[in-house]
């Protein structure tokens, strides 16, 4: 196969549609950073990093000086030897997302030079998939509205943020569960409640039948003992996300029993750490669920090919290509909403 020749960044601005809110941060542009890997084999692998300060402590100007040393760590590496580059950017510890973009376009370099897809490579498992889609903190009437939308447009799996007002939060919920009747829902705290609020939130969700699928991260990302108190008091499995980014995370979270599924996102483990991730689930019987940051289509492209490559995975959190106001569409993947397909 090709041994890579140049590594190249660039930046790629793209606005929200409108404001996306989650508990103590709004976003209205992503920034994100295309990563392409060239081979002489005259393969180009395209990778997308989406860096966050609030999630991985991550600045893009920072991210964008790592081009030269790059292409210090990796030029004249075979893509066939994938394993033996990740390796080397398993090291890129505190630049997680470009380490996941950086992976990605190794293997999508190497599909190309082989004909295939990074799909077949990563195994091939499961063809198919079907996301949620997202209600972001808003006053509560907008949050309702925003639900009803998203339920007819044919979401049958919701995202609602929560965390900044649990009164609010609880109204907003209640009348959400009310008006789009037959959804499942995943409620992400973001972080944002003590663990007894967090227990208060869930156990008047049950008393009201609301159909939760997955409390997510519904305190602070150190917290573990306030995870595995809010999982061993709530009717509803809990997931963690800002607290899982490595393996070490991984074993730590199964250690303690503290939650009932990982929320994977390649831009906090990158590739290489993501599938240890996915073993250690396997093995210690916890449900996964593949979310995302504020990828464009090239990003979420690569967490599309990852999930149903590897398999197993129960949920997903995709949907940010309809958050993004993007000029067009660029994935390897087929959207028919609200499910995607491999290509």
């Amino acid at each position: 196969m090709g041994k890579i020749t140049k590594i190249t960044l660039k930046l790629k601005k793209t606005d929200f549609k409108k404001p996306f809110h989650v508990t103590n941060s709004i976003s209205t542009v992503a920034n994100n950073i295309r990563v392409f890997t060239e081979t002489d084999s005259g393969a180009t692998g395209i990778g997308e990093a989406s860096p966050s300060f609030r999630v991985n402590g991550e600045v893009v100007d920072a991210l964008i000086s790592l081009e030269n040393f790059l292409n210090e760590l990796l030029v004249a590496e075979d893509t066939k030897s994938f394993r033996r580059c990740f390796l080397k950017t398993s090291k890129l510890i505190a630049s997680p997302s470009i380490k996941a973009a950086v992976e990605f376009s190794i293997i999508d370099a190497l599909a190309k030079e082989l004909g295939t897809t990074p799909h077949t490579i990563f195994g091939g498992a499961e063809n198919s998939l079907e996301t949620d889609k997202t209600v972001s903190i808003e006053p509560i009437d907008e949050r309702v509205s925003d639900a009803k939308e998203i339920f007819n447009e044919g979401f049958r799996i919701i995202k609602v943020k929560v965390g900044e007002n649990i009164e609010e939060d609880i109204e907003a919920m209640l009348r959400i569960a009310k008006e789009t009747k037959g959804a499942k829902y995943i409620v992400d705290a973001n972080m944002g409640y003590t663990p007894k609020d967090a227990v208060r939130f869930v156990k008047e969700m049950y008393k009201n039948g609301v159909d939760i699928a997955i409390f997510e991260q519904p305190v602070i990302y150190s917290d573990i003992e306030g995870l595995k108190f809010v999982r061993f008091n709530s009717p509803y499995p809990v997931a963690a996300d800002e607290s899982i980014k490595t393996q070490m995370d991984a074993l730590n979270l199964v250690k303690n029993e503290a939650v009932d599924f990982f929320n994977i996102k390649l831009m906090k483990s990158g590739i290489s750490s993501a599938l240890a991730i996915v073993e250690i689930a396997k093995s210690a019987n916890i449900g996964l669920m593949i979310g995302a940051m504020a990828e464009t289509s090239i990003g979420i492209n690569q967490s599309v090919h990852f999930a149903l490559g590897v398999g197993g995975f129960k949920f997903f959190d995709l949907d940010t290509i309809f958050l993004l106001n993007e000029e067009r569409f660029e994935g390897n993947f087929i959207v028919e909403k609200p499910i995607f397909k491999i290509a």
